[in-house]
């Protein structure tokens, strides 16, 4: 399949579900807006990834308008493309512009418009639909723009034209659908896993005492772009020493320490799609006994979540086998007083265990680094209580990352004070298991030894 039929697929999955929910309507989906950075530059631009997976189109100031009908028993899509005009001047300073003349046929859509028509055409687009399926309370901007549009088929009354009496949340439909990929985009996450990992291979090979850590960042973006990775995914955390125990620490200039471990959170992304990886190595090449007790005991956590990440069981279960080997370990450290806990089932009931590990274990992963779909499942007939955690099936893309972050304390041993450990992998749901599609990277201590001295 071409990578235009994927998209155009796309749209008709999700025509379809909405003919199947109101028997018709019309989707509204606009992308990012352009963010300026300072008074005369703007952020790099990154598209929407509700619409970039509708459409594949890359462009800031484009919106798409989905109209849905049918006979009842099949459904119709009339698909439409409000973009920015052809304009020689500006594409001089900014670049040249698909425009509306050549989008129909490069990205498969039915219609295309310039935007500057949008809120002129959307008025008569809306006209008798019974269900608006938009993004609900996106914005002031979004919602001052639907009233607009609103105002204008009521407008038409009088002629015996009806507004919608129906909105519905877009997001709801399209990110059932973005929580199982394809083989179009696993295909898309294993390379820019790999990317990742050659990544996370170089910071460790070139990582020597008395290095800041921006200037590992340095050589993990080295790699991203040189690869191909058209940006990170997300803001990469490299983190010596005490750095390592805070979880979303920002790259800073702190000095790289021997005797210390550095945590690297980072990925990149490609074609649309995250990475995610952590590792974490000693500074010198070399683990402190300390240091290599939790991190084998966090590496043990992570084993016992990927066996139980497997289509069936729930996505709390691999967060659940972490968690007993995590706090198992921190009782076998004496970190946790089992003489106070009594037990490991009450450390684990009590939450003791979250003075030293306070997140989960995954998240969804793909376009976006903490991906959308729902945790829970959509249960029905409930009577109350909350709905039971998803039920992992093959498609579904998940992290397993557990970690350990020892904080200096004055109950706490000081061999272990500053240890800030987390293992990240990610892993794709299929029918036997899951593919670890980050393991490019070492995750064993020897291995991490073997490579950093072989440096």
């Amino acid at each position: 399949m071409n990578k235009t039929n994927t998209y155009q697929l796309r749209r008709n999955q999700l025509a379809e579900r909405i003919f199947t929910k109101t028997g018709g309507g019309i989707a509204v989906i606009s992308t990012a807006p352009e963010l300026a950075r300072n008074r005369d530059s703007e952020f790099p631009y990154r598209h929407d990834s509700d619409f970039y997976y509708l459409t594949g189109f890359e462009e800031p100031g484009a919106t798409l308008v989905m109209k849905v009908d049918g006979d009842g028993k099949s459904f119709r899509l009339q698909s439409h493309l409000f973009c920015r005009p052809k304009d020689s001047e500006r594409e001089i300073w900014d670049g040249i512009r698909l425009g509306p003349e050549a989008a129909p046929d490069a990205l498969g859509i039915d219609y295309a418009h310039s935007n500057k028509e949008l809120d002129q055409k959307l008025g008569d687009l809306l006209a008798d639909q019974g269900a608006v399926y938009i993004r609900l309370a996106e914005s002031a901007e979004a919602d001052r723009r639907l009233r607009y549009w609103m105002k204008q088929v009521r407008g038409q009354a009088r002629s015996g034209v009806n507004p919608p009496s129906e909105f519905h949340d877009i997001e709801t439909l399209i990110h059932e659908m973005r929580l199982f990929k394809d083989v179009h985009e696993i295909d898309i996450m294993r390379r820019a896993a790999e990317i990742s990992a050659r990544a996370h291979i170089r910071a460790m090979q070139i990582c020597k005492p008395g290095m800041r850590e921006y200037q590992l960042e340095a050589e993990l973006l080295h790699e991203f772009r040189n690869s191909g990775a058209q940006s990170v995914a997300y803001n990469s955390i490299v983190a010596g020493g005490a750095n390592s125990c805070i979880l979303h620490y920002r790259v800073g200039s702190t000095e790289l320490r021997s005797g210390e471990l550095c945590l690297i959170d980072a990925g990149c992304e490609l074609d649309g799609y995250a990475s995610d990886i952590t590792r974490t190595f000693p500074v010198n090449g070399k683990f402190t006994g300390p240091q290599r007790v939790l991190y084998d005991i966090t590496l043990a956590a992570q084993e016992a979540a990927i066996a139980m990440t497997k289509p069936g069981n729930t996505f709390m279960q691999p967060h659940e086998a972490a968690l007993k080997v995590l706090t198992q370990g921190l009782l076998d450290e004496k970190l946790l007083k089992l003489s106070e806990l009594g037990s490991l089932e009450n450390a684990i009931e009590t939450g003791a265990y979250r003075r030293f590990y306070m997140h989960r274990t995954s998240h969804w992963l793909g376009m976006d680094v903490h991906d959308v779909g729902s945790y829970r499942e959509a249960a029905q007939n409930l009577t109350g209580g909350e709905k039971p955690w998803r039920i992992l099936k093959s498609g579904m893309v998940i992290t397993v990352e557990p970690g350990l972050y020892i904080r200096p304390a004055d109950d706490i041993d000081e061999a272990f004070w500053n240890i800030g450990i987390r293992i990240e992998d990610d892993a794709v749901i299929n029918d036997s298991g899951c593919e670890l599609i980050s393991r490019g990277a070492p995750v064993k201590t020897d291995e991490i030894e073997t490579l950093m001295k072989n440096a």
